[in-house]
């Protein structure tokens, strides 16, 4: 903490007049000072002075100075000041809040001891001690004092800890006692803490330690037990004294301690639990502090001195300033003080723990602050000065505020939701969540106080998108958990949190009653929905209309009013309610029924006497008539009965309401008889469950009573028998049997047969029971009781009845029941039938006539259509075989995939009308490729055209439009729709009409013919952005015409021609829109010029007025006269700015010069004070008599300038004696002297400069030799005369001087005479030093001159040698210059590096090979010059020349050759360097991607490749590089150019077709090295796997090998897993003949789709048999494994025998022409891999005929 001085509250005094206490209130609004004459002075928080009183001795006859004030402090409250006086007395005062208001509140018995210190710690207790040793408590109250503890030592100074629980004191014996009032759970001990070694007069309590210090020059520090954890030892300072006082933050954590001329500052680190010093406060002269008092706040400490002065000092850790709104001053680690700058209200930020404050930020409108310490969180609300800190471990920052409720801040962090309320230091509620969007969480803090509530804390928030929870933050329990079925987007609880209001994305408005857990859908469409502040009123809007629910609980009751804006906003203050609707520009307010809002909140408040007395004065409406049904359930609930009574009458429910009428009779005599509100009595309440038709309750209420007579009759009014008899039963009333007697014969009178027939039934009678159930026409029910009883069955004549009677009553199934259940199963079906029941009368056929079943499943399904069942008679039509049937009730039941399957299955012709029909349904549906296919299918594509066109899907449109149409046909199609929509005002749809068919410009004119400006524009900005700017400008032209200046402005700004805006804005006078144009789109001036052609056109003071409000007069004051409107501007000036006129005539007067007014020009000039101006106008007009009059009359010290004007009109007319005399006569030599150099005449000006300027002569001679050397030859000749005249005269280097100036470029000859001349007299006369000098001059000029020999010779004569060197090779003469090297100096070695260097310049190779080789070759190679640059290399050695050959290489493969670098390396070889490999792979891979490759013709390309890869084998066979991973995959690309080369020979052989094939098919198993399209391409064209190559393609153009089957690979060698080509190897065409084959194929059935297999049961090409994974050796011939038979060439080698003969054989016979013979490739180029055979094996060689070929 630092602490800095601000202001001086009261001066000291001279001598001594020592403040003896200082006291500021808890409010720090107050601070108090006691001088030593006793009065007490009060201040202000700024520290003014606001008034002051005396202090009153304890008794008067003593006089005013018989005490000294000893301790002052203020209440808690502030309102009140405790004084204890050492006359043995406490003084309370109240300090009023005007100035003189004082008041001598307590007054406490004379103590017995003089009082040295006090305390007011907490309300009503003030402590003190006294000199005696005893430390006493005043209560204030009752105006009593006791003895807390007492010692036998003087008290000499008191504390108190942060909070005020607890007291120490510090006696004179440096006993130090702690008491507490409360521990506040800290356990600590009170008693003697620890004994200090002098009196501690400076005692603080801080809230970690106790700080003590004396006149012993020691600051101790004591712990929580008092033992001594820190000393701060200053007794060897001779400059500090005994410390006098101390005090302590109101954090606890900083403590001053005072002394003579110092403050001490101790701050507590929390890190590293210590004190830690600060730097001291010294003030010279300050004197010994005697009293310190800290402001409450912490921001502020004042000091007392002896001298009777008090000084301020600011108390600060830092102080920043936030977002220039806010001060945040930290006064201490846990402390600080945050001051709103604007309106001055300060706030204390404080940690109740003690914990270092990190930082402050002022959020949520610069309204909440928020604080992170280590272990907690501070938070506060800045306008009700509540704060609230809680428990809050780091999270690194990443929490997110929310301060949209006033009463909560919401915390979300790592997906929790935490609440806090504001002004309470614990966490309200946390709960899990991800959305954290203030419209998605709703709570509500105690919003509107209910009757019976104390606390209301309710939280809504979205577990999951779709699922709403209720917390009740209280109880903390969950509510209640809503599902919904669409997201939701909106969510808030009203006041009381009974209620919930949620919207999903669907805008339809759901309430949910949390209290009996029902949702319903009150609105749909809702954009706006708002409950009503302070009430349970909802506002919402539904497209056009405002919704309000005045009473919730009913919510089908809604008041609806038409709307033409959107709802923005709900206000309600002054007892009125507006909802704010903004339509477009203007903005209007709707004001609620007031009266309705109160009768909520009236209900609310549970006074239904106000509530009923309010709706009394209602007319009947819909929201009165629902408002008075929710009053009459609230008033029964509260037993209300008499407003519950009318209530019923308004609603004119007599019934009700005489019912409770009679009740109310009953409970007003039970309230006479036995007191209270009578509703208590037993006839109330059995009347209430009556009412409630809770009847049974009702009989409970009477049966507890013994009344069962009232029960009874209460059953029988209702009619209710049943119960009636039940009662009288559990009674045994005597009553009983005439009861059931009389309700039977009840029942027959009132012809209730069947409720007879039931007693009958339940008696055992059932004949009489079935007679009663016929006669009262119920034979279902006699059919049910015949049936449960066997014995009724066997009577035919019972059955009949029943029969007959069910066939009259159309009871057909029940009759078929019967028939079947007695045996008759023909008149069962018949019955069945009838009545529809085919499900009994199937399962009937089914067993007793199977050939009925179709029949009746088609009679099943045409009943059930007409039941509008058709979903259902679909199966059955199906059943019946009806397909037609079938699908048209598929279709009316909308069965659209089961009608679609059903007509897959019919004949396209008969059912094609019904496609159509099921296309317009997937249409309507947006499934529009559906809907496509099917009209298609029903051969209705130009419907599927209209169906797209209508969709707005033009590009699918027209797409189908040219599979069945004409381009042309398509175009005029398309035009005629979008000339329809164009009629029919669908302009966007025609103009995608007209951009589908490249009609841009159709669109364009529409839109301009419907001055549908902006979508012209748009059109015009994609199609033909090179005339927007045009047509802008044309747009705002003809907007312009028309009246529409903001449109036109608009298109005016956009082509970029701001200046046509605001000269149309000036036409139409509207200067404020130009100048707001010129401003915003013009330059950095243009602003300013309209608002000066503004005010011109305003003229007077309105100009000036509107030229100041701008800023702009002197600025227009300056135009006007720069562009010559000087009327204007001398207006301007006069009216406003007269200091500017000089300058305007100034300006005019310059302005009439340039015109030739020089008359007016004179006087304009004389009146701006500038005659001098008029004077040199008419010497620049050479009028010299007005000048001069002029001149003498106004300004006689122009008069020199008239002359030297006069005399330089003399020089230009080279009347120079004329003009010379002027300019003596006007004393101006130097000028005479100017314009002689000028003129040329030196000798003139040297004259004149020698008589009058002697001292400027020698300047002059100097000038006039440089002069002479800048004319060239001119002034060469006077040059060398003058250097022929130094050089006589003995002065050498002048004469050099004069030599090396000549200059004289058509002279060159001279000028080398003279630098040779100037070299010469250097060397024979100057110094070495000045010679080499003009050597160093001369000789560069000579190489510059190309004489190179001189320069040589210059350099040499001063042993120059280098220099001379690089003369002769400038000039190329290289023979001198070795000859100069090797003679004077041969370590001159660069002599031919510099020769290197030449020749590589000059492109000289051919000389440059004798000296430097491999430059030479660098060049060729740069040069391109390949032939050449590989004849040079092969004359050197084998790495030279193939370092060349791979350079070769690489640029022929990037310009696309490799078949020349192929050949290079074929002429050359092939070396095992590694640096090559990279080369021999790319042309591998080059030739194996070409196209054209699979044929006769490219034998000879695959033949030098293998050539070049054999050459490389055998080399890295020999070198370091042998058997690693590249040589195995060079190998590899050997075996498969080897297969190319020999597929290629068999090809030119028609009877090796089969070799062919058999080699494509074995070059499968290397598709890693391969083009995986191209190999399986070239493999099917040898039918092997051709449905490989679709697959393949597919996977190229998906990226991935997902969609390939490997399928038929299995059990074969042929890789799964290769890499995917970049790009297509095989043309479309090809694939697409590939996939019409293999489709071909896979649908005939005569082909078997299984690979063929050799001996080992694997495919007969894989070389790994499957069963056994045996690897066998590939045949050099074919690619397929040799298995026996076979013919060993050399070890690894093999060729099958049979294949070997028929190669041989076809080579014989075949007759080859000359020119074919490399195409067709013979036996002699294979012989790589044929040669060497095993010893003792024979190989049949080929004539020499197939050799050849």
């Amino acid at each position: 903490m630092q602490l800095r001085h601000v202001r001086t509250l009261l001066a000291p005094q001279d001598g001594t007049a020592r403040v003896t206490c200082m006291a500021w209130s808890a409010s720090s609004a107050r601070f108090a000072v006691c001088t030593a004459e006793r009065v007490v002075l009060l201040y202000d928080e700024q520290g003014e002075r606001r008034d002051k009183f005396s202090t009153k001795p304890a008794d008067a006859k003593y006089g005013r100075k018989s005490y000294v004030v000893k301790g002052m402090a203020f209440s808690p409250d502030s309102t009140k000041l405790a004084i204890g006086q050492t006359d043995n007395i406490v003084y309370v005062y109240r300090i009023g809040e005007d100035k003189g208001e004082l008041l001598l509140l307590f007054l406490p018995p004379p103590l017995q001891s003089a009082v040295t210190c006090l305390l007011w710690p907490a309300e009503n207790v003030i402590v003190f001690g006294l000199a005696e040793g005893k430390v006493r408590l005043a209560n204030t109250k009752n105006n009593k004092s006791s003895t807390i503890y007492g010692t036998d030592s003087y008290v000499v100074s008191l504390t108190s800890n942060v909070s005020g629980r607890g007291i120490l004191s510090g006696h004179a014996d440096g006993t130090i006692v702690r008491f507490f009032f409360d521990d506040e759970g800290s356990g600590e001990s009170q008693g003697k803490l620890a004994v200090h070694p002098c009196p501690p007069y400076a005692l603080a309590w801080a809230s970690n330690s106790i700080v003590a210090a004396g006149c012993d020059k020691k600051i101790v520090a004591y712990g929580k037990e008092g033992s001594v954890i820190q000393t701060f030892d200053y007794s060897r300072d001779s400059s500090e004294k005994e410390f006098t006082t101390a005090a302590t933050s109101p954090s606890g954590q900083s403590v001053v301690i005072g002394s003579y001329d110092r403050l001490r500052v101790l701050n507590w680190s929390p890190r590293r639990s210590t004190w830690e010093e600060g730097k001291p406060k010294e003030i010279a002269h300050l004197y010994t502090i005697t009293a310190l008092a800290w402001k409450r706040d912490g921001s502020r400490i004042c000091a007392g001195t002896l001298c009777g002065g008090v000084e301020q000092f600011d108390c600060c850790l830092r102080r920043t300033i936030y977002k220039n709104k806010f001060e945040i001053t930290y006064v201490g680690p846990s402390q600080a003080i945050v001051k709103n700058l604007s309106t001055g209200t300060r706030l204390v930020l404080k940690s109740q723990y003690g914990y270092e404050i990190d930082e402050v930020k002022i959020l949520g409108k610069d309204r909440y602050l928020v604080a992170h310490t280590s272990d907690t969180l501070l938070l506060g609300d800045v306008s009700s000065n509540k704060l609230s800190e809680v428990a809050w471990k780091g999270s690194g920052g990443n929490e997110k505020f929310f301060f949209d409720n006033e009463n909560v801040c919401m915390i979300f962090n790592a997906g929790e939701l935490t609440l806090v309320e504001y002004g309470s230091n614990d966490i309200l509620g946390s709960v899990r969540t991800e959305f954290v969007n203030p419209h998605l969480v709703s709570v509500r803090i105690n919003e509107r106080q209910q009757r019976g509530v104390d606390e209301n804390k309710r939280l809504a928030y979205l577990i999951d998108i779709k699922t709403i929870a209720t917390v009740d933050l209280v109880g903390g329990y969950n509510a209640g958990t809503i599902s919904h079925d669409s997201k939701i987007d909106w969510l808030e609880l009203n006041e009381t949190g009974h209620k919930l209001l949620f919207r999903d994305k669907k805008m339809r408005l759901q309430l949910y009653d949390i209290e009996s857990s029902t949702k319903m859908t009150i609105l749909n469409y809702c954009s706006y929905v708002q409950w009503v502040p302070g009430s349970d009123v909802v506002v919402a809007q539904n497209r056009n209309s405002l919704c309000i629910w005045y009473n919730i609980d009913a919510p089908e009751r809604v008041t609806m009013f038409p709307l033409k804006g959107d709802i923005v906003g709900l206000e309600r203050s002054d007892g009125k309610t507006e909802v704010i609707v903004s339509e477009g520009v203007n903005t209007v307010s709707y004001t609620l029924d007031e009266g309705l809002i109160e009768f909520g909140t009236a209900i609310d408040d549970g006074d239904y006497h106000r509530a009923t007395a309010f709706l009394e004065t209602l007319e009947m409406s819909t929201e009165t008539e629902a408002m008075w049904k929710t009053l009459s359930r609230l008033a029964l609930e509260a037993r209300q009965l008499h407003i519950a009574e009318r209530c019923f009458a308004a609603l004119g429910n007599m019934a009700k309401a005489r019912f409770l009428h009679e009740t109310n009779v009953i409970a007003d005599q039970a309230a006479q008889e036995h007191g209270g509100d009578g509703t208590e009595h037993y006839l109330v309440r059995a009347r209430l469950a009556m009412l409630d038709k809770n009847y049974k309750l009702a009989e409970m209420i009477f049966l507890e009573q013994n009344a069962t007579e009232e029960a009874m009759d209460m059953y029988q009014e209702l009619h209710m028998w049943d119960e009636c008899i039940v009662v009288a039963k559990a009674k045994g009333h005597p009553m009983l049997e005439k009861l059931c007697r009389g309700y039977y014969q009840w029942l027959l009178d009132t012809q209730q047969e069947e409720k007879a027939g039931e007693v009958q039934e339940g008696q055992g009678d059932y004949l009489a029971a079935i007679s009663l159930y016929l006669q009262a026409g119920l034979p279902a029910k006699a059919a049910r009781l015949a049936m449960d009883r066997d014995e009724l069955l066997t009577n035919t004549d019972v059955i009949d009845r029943i029969s007959t009677a069910l066939i009259r009553g159309e009871l057909y199934e029940q009759a078929g029941d019967l028939f079947e259940r007695v045996g008759n199963p023909r008149k069962a079906l018949e019955c069945y039938s009838k009545g529809s029941a085919f499900l009994k009368a199937v399962e009937l056929a089914r067993l007793a006539f199977p050939a009925e079943v179709v029949k009746l499943e088609e009679a099943w399904g045409d009943h059930l259509v007409q039941q509008k069942q058709l979903d259902a008679a679909i199966n059955h039509y199906i059943e019946a075989r009806c397909s037609v049937k079938a699908i048209e009730a598929a279709l009316g039941a909308r069965q659209w995939k089961k009608a679609i399957y059903i007509l897959d299955l019919q004949d396209k012709q008969t059912v094609a009308k019904y496609y159509l029909k099921i296309a317009q349904h997937y249409a309507a549906l947006q499934e529009y490729q559906v809907a496509e296919e099917l009209y298609i299918k029903g051969g209705q594509t130009r419907d599927a055209i209209d169906m797209y066109t209508q969709a707005g899907l033009w590009e699918q449109a027209h797409k189908l439009a040219l599979k069945c149409m004409s381009q042309e046909e398509v175009s005029v199609l398309y035009i005629t729709q979008a000339q329809e929509m164009e009629r029919q005002g669908k302009y966007k749809e025609a103009e995608r009409l007209y951009i589908t068919v490249n009609e841009p410009d159709l669109a364009i004119t529409m839109y301009k013919k419907c001055k549908m400006y902006d979508e012209m524009v748009c059109l015009v900005a994609k199609y033909h952005k090179d005339l927007l700017g045009d047509t802008h400008l044309h747009l705002g032209k003809e907007l312009e015409a028309e009246g529409r200046l903001q449109e036109a402005e608009y298109h005016y700004l956009e082509a970029r021609d701001w200046k046509s805006t605001v000269n149309m804005y000036r036409l139409n006078d509207m200067w404020e829109e130009a100048y707001r144009v010129a401003k915003a789109h013009g330059g950095a001036n243009s602003h300013k010029h309209v608002a000066y052609l503004w005010a011109k056109s305003l003229g007077g003071e309105a100009a000036v007025k509107l030229l100041s409000k701008f800023g702009l007069l002197e600025m227009a004051i300056d135009h006007a006269t720069d562009t010559g409107a000087f009327e204007f501007a001398f207006e301007l000036a006069r009216l406003s700015m007269k200091q500017k006129m000089p300058d305007i005539h100034l300006k005019y007067a310059m302005f009439l010069e340039d015109e030739g007014k020089f008359e007016e020009a004179e006087g304009e000039f004389i009146k701006a004070g500038k005659p001098k101006e008029a004077v040199l106008m008419f010497v620049h007009n050479q009028n010299w008599d007005a000048a001069q009059r002029v001149a003498e009359a106004h300004d006689p010290g122009s008069v020199a300038d008239v002359l030297v004007g006069q005399a330089q009109f003399a020089f230009e007319q080279r009347e120079f004696q004329k003009a010379e005399a002027f300019l003596l006569r006007a004393q101006r030599p130097e000028l005479a002297i100017k314009y002689y150099k000028e003129a040329g005449m030196w000798s003139e000006a040297l004259r004149i400069c020698k008589e009058y300027m002697p001292s400027r002569l020698g300047e002059l001679q100097e000038e006039c030799g440089r002069e002479a050397g800048k004319k060239g030859s001119s002034g060469a000749e006077g040059l060398l005369e003058q250097a022929r005249e130094w050089e006589q005269a003995g002065e050498y280097a002048r004469a050099v001087d004069c030599y090396l100036k000549v200059r004289d470029p058509s002279n060159s000859i001279l000028v080398e005479k003279c630098l040779l001349k100037a070299a010469e007299l250097a060397v024979k006369f100057l110094d070495q030093s000045q010679s080499v000098e003009v050597t160093r001059t001369v000789a560069p000029q000579l190489v510059a001159m190309k004489k190179y020999s001189m320069a040589a010779e210059l350099y040499l004569n001063l042993d120059l040698i280098r220099e001379a060197i690089d003369a002769f090779i400038e000039g190329e003469e290289w023979s001198k210059a070795k000859h100069m090297a090797k003679e004077f100096d041969p370590r001159y070695e660069y002599v031919d590096q510099r020769y290197k260097e030449y020749l590589k310049t000059q492109g000289k190779v051919d000389s440059l090979v004798g000296i430097d080789v491999m430059a030479a070759l660098d060049i060729y190679a740069k040069q391109e010059q390949w032939e050449k640059c590989l004849e040079v290399a092969a004359k050197q050695s084998y790495q030279v020349l193939h370092k060349y050959v791979a350079l070769y290489a690489t640029q022929l493969i990037c310009e696309g050759s490799w078949d020349r670098a192929l050949r290079l390396y074929v002429q050359h070889g092939a070396p095992a360097n590694p640096q090559n490999f990279n080369i021999y792979k790319r042309l591998f891979v080059e030739m194996v991607n070409a196209p054209g490759m699979n044929c006769a013709e490219a034998y000879s390309s695959w033949a030098d490749l293998r050539d070049v890869l054999l050459s490389l084998c055998e080399n890295l066979v020999k070198s370091s590089e042998a058997n690693t991973v590249a040589h195995e995959e060079f190998e590899r690309m050997l075996l498969i150019s080897h297969y190319c080369a020999a597929r290629s020979a068999a090809q030119g052989l028609k009877q090796l077709d089969t070799m062919a094939a058999q080699l494509s098919i074995s070059l499968l198993r290397h598709t890693d090295l391969l083009p995986a399209d191209k190999a399986f391409y070239e493999a099917a064209l040898e039918l092997a796997w051709p449905s490989a190559l679709p697959l393949l393609s597919q996977a190229i153009e998906e990226g991935n090998l997902d969609s390939l089957d490997h399928s038929d690979f299995q059990r074969t060698d042929i890789p799964f897993e290769v890499p995917l080509p970049a790009h297509q190897h095989v043309p479309e065409e090809q694939r697409e003949e590939v996939r019409d084959w293999v489709l071909t194929m896979s649908m005939d059935q005569r082909l078997e789709q299984a690979l063929p297999q050799d001996e080992r049961g694997t495919y007969e090409a894989s070389l790994v048999a499957a069963g056994t994974g045996v690897l066998s050796l590939p045949c050099l011939l074919t690619g397929y494994p040799v298995l026996r038979n076979k013919i060993e060439l050399r070890p690894g080698r093999e060729v099958k025998k049979d294949v070997w003969y028929k190669f041989v054989m076809a080579v014989k016979v075949s007759q080859i022409p000359a020119g074919r013979s490399q195409a067709v490739g013979g036996v002699q180029p294979l012989t790589l891999t044929l040669q060497h055979p095993v010893p003792g094996q024979s190989l049949p060689p080929p004539d020499s005929a197939a050799c050849e070929g």
